[in-house]
């Protein structure tokens, strides 16, 4: 699995604090405050860290970028009443949904034929956070798990090696779900962490030991370290180049940067779209994806939430083993490259997509809701204590 960067393989040093100065940003970066962006001009003029965003009409190659910017932002976008409780109860009794539950079976209607594939073998289970494990919401620091699922997910960890596999930065996931037991890979797979007393092995790339909150060495593995500097000054020029267009996030996620528009009015996307693009372009190292209200800068390297699994399960020793079943649980775009792998790849699996509305998938399975994910991850230690 080789990592296409151009570039050396780094070496690992940062260390995994957690600590809630850094739940948004680290320390070496600037707030997204307006005030704190306009701190920025004056480290700019010493440290040279800040790109010139000018205020200019954009011409007519800006204009097609940004549209078709414009066409993946309102496309990975469902409509706001999507989102409203309401809605998806009755959208889900709809001719067009069951359909596509044909295609993609709720995984708790179909649990025990899961469950007969898995007879004989070892589960590793795989989550996303935000949309799986905690509902979407308006403001991306809000997005609290409830005690009850954060009580499934210690659960479930207790029978099956357990991982989440998020866009967030890895300290930000800790955060929220605050398990020592589990395996963590922020920046959608970038920066992957092992619980305390476990390792990260792997016969081809390196990881570092460091020492977690606790004073307890953990593993960690982050293949897009040399990036870190660049990423940085890119995240200054998006706080400053946005700052003046109400409801924009610009989030810190370490390895990438995730630009939040659930916020802004519609008729300010193309905006969005447009300062972000005027960042990045001089930047070909770094690559722009599209996520729920979301547009995320990451590097450009052969990596993802697929590359990631596949990473923890060769680490775990369970690669390329037929008596390992994999299950993937997630909502995003970026998971499609999880599901893909346990589709198509040889640690084949099955993939779960969280999802309310129907969509194109290479899930297997299906299930509506955070709720519907809790009651999938009881049903798992119900099932493994029953053959105890």
């Amino acid at each position: 699995m080789d990592i296409k960067s151009g570039h050396s393989s780094p070496v690992m040093t940062d260390s995994p604090p957690i600590s809630n100065s850094r739940l948004t940003i680290r320390q070496n970066r600037l707030p997204y405050s307006s005030s704190s962006a306009a701190a920025a001009t004056g480290l700019s003029q010493n440290n040279n860290l800040l790109l010139t965003v000018p205020r200019k009409k954009t011409g007519i190659l800006d204009d097609v970028k940004s549209s078709g910017c414009l066409d993946a932002m309102k496309s990975s976008s469902p409509p706001p009443a999507i989102l409203n409780k309401d809605i998806i109860s009755s959208d889900a009794t709809d001719m067009s949904y069951r359909e596509w539950t044909l295609k993609y079976p709720s995984a708790l209607t179909t649990f025990e034929k899961i469950m007969s594939f898995a007879k004989g073998k070892r589960i590793a289970l795989f989550l996303d956070y935000d949309g799986t494990l905690s509902p979407i919401v308006e403001e991306p620091d809000c997005a609290y798990m409830s005690s009850a699922m954060r009580t499934a997910v210690q659960n479930v960890a207790k029978y099956f090696p357990t991982a989440i596999i998020s866009g967030r930065s890895r300290d930000k996931v800790y955060e929220f779900v605050g398990l020592s037991e589990l395996y963590y890979a922020g920046s959608h797979g970038m920066d992957i962490m092992s619980p305390a007393g476990e390792s990260l092995n792997h016969e081809h790339l390196s990881r570092t030991v460091s020492v977690n909150e606790q004073g307890k060495d953990v593993n960690l593995f982050q293949p897009a370290s040399e990036f870190l500097p660049m990423i940085d000054k890119v995240l200054c020029s998006l706080v400053e180049s946005t700052k003046d267009i109400k409801g924009v996030k610009v989030e810190d996620n370490k390895f990438c940067i995730s630009v939040h528009y659930r916020n802004v009015e519609e008729k300010n996307w193309t905006l969005v779209a447009q300062r972000v693009d005027y960042v990045i372009r001089t930047y070909p190292k770094l690559r722009l994806t599209h996520g729920r209200k979301v547009l995320e800068i990451r590097p450009v390297i052969d990596w993802d939430k697929g590359k990631a699994v596949t990473f923890l399960l060769e680490s775990l020793g369970l690669n390329d083993c037929e008596d390992v079943l994999p299950i993937y649980v997630g909502d995003d775009r970026t998971d499609e490259d999880a599901f893909k792998v346990l589709r198509d790849g040889p640690n084949h699996g099955y993939g779960v997509l969280v999802s309310a509305v129907p969509k194109d998938s290479n899930a297997f399975y299906s299930l509506r809701d955070p709720s519907e994910v809790m009651e999938f991850l009881k049903s798992l230690v119900t099932w493994k204590r029953s053959l105890a």
